[in-house]
């Protein structure tokens, strides 16, 4: 009897262990084959330091709380006291925000053209039309919202690659944000990055 319960005390907390080991990978096969494809539009960058190492940082137009606050439906989620609407909410927060696709596809040979923000939600759409998604986030360290898409991790010499040809593109482009994110989200607002447009250049993560 004595080794029966020894035998459960080390295979129950093994056998848990592995299912949360395999539960990203699952989700992240789930959003890849289920999932919408959307573009996400970066904030500014600076290359000298985007890329630390093999390590690539991004932030998006949808990244910063005041960029969300005039939205539809913001008042569900930030905090309340006394009754009276504040600018901000807690960290760690959940939160929904709804993403529609733009209005014309982009000119080919023309990079993907990026979803605009419409609203946001306290809990996760399930009546969306064709043209939008919700797309989970969660509040960082104020003003920063993540949304799991903000830190990337490249081969060396791919870095450098990456980071010569921001440094080009930079310097020759007139736009102002000639950088964008390629991802899949699921019905469950859950996202993974595919690649990452720099210009008329795409980068497979």
């Amino acid at each position: 009897m004595m080794n029966k319960i020894s035998s459960w005390r080390f295979w129950v907390p093994l056998l848990f262990q592995s299912a949360l080991i395999l539960v990203v990978p699952a989700q992240a096969i789930y959003t890849h084959f289920s999932g919408k494809t959307i573009v996400l539009q970066t904030l500014p960058i600076d290359p000298y330091a985007l890329l630390r190492g093999r390590s690539l940082r991004l932030r998006y137009n949808i990244s910063r709380v005041d960029a969300l606050e005039r939205l539809p439906g913001w008042e569900t989620i930030v905090q309340s006291n006394r009754g009276e609407k504040q600018t901000a909410f807690r960290t760690g927060t959940r939160f929904y925000i709804i993403l529609q696709a733009p209005a014309k596809a982009a000119e080919p040979g023309e990079p993907p053209r990026v979803w605009k923000p419409v609203a946001v939600s306290r809990d996760c759409p399930s009546d969306l039309p064709s043209d939008r998604v919700a797309l989970e986030g969660k509040q960082s360290i104020y003003p920063w919202i993540d949304y799991g898409l903000e830190t990337y991790y490249f081969p060396q010499e791919r870095g450098d690659e990456i980071k010569a040809r921001i440094g080009q593109t930079l310097e020759n482009s007139n736009r102002e944000r000639p950088f964008a994110v390629e991802v899949k989200v699921d019905s469950q607002g859950h996202a993974i990055p595919l690649s990452l447009w720099i210009g008329n250049n795409n980068y497979r993560f």
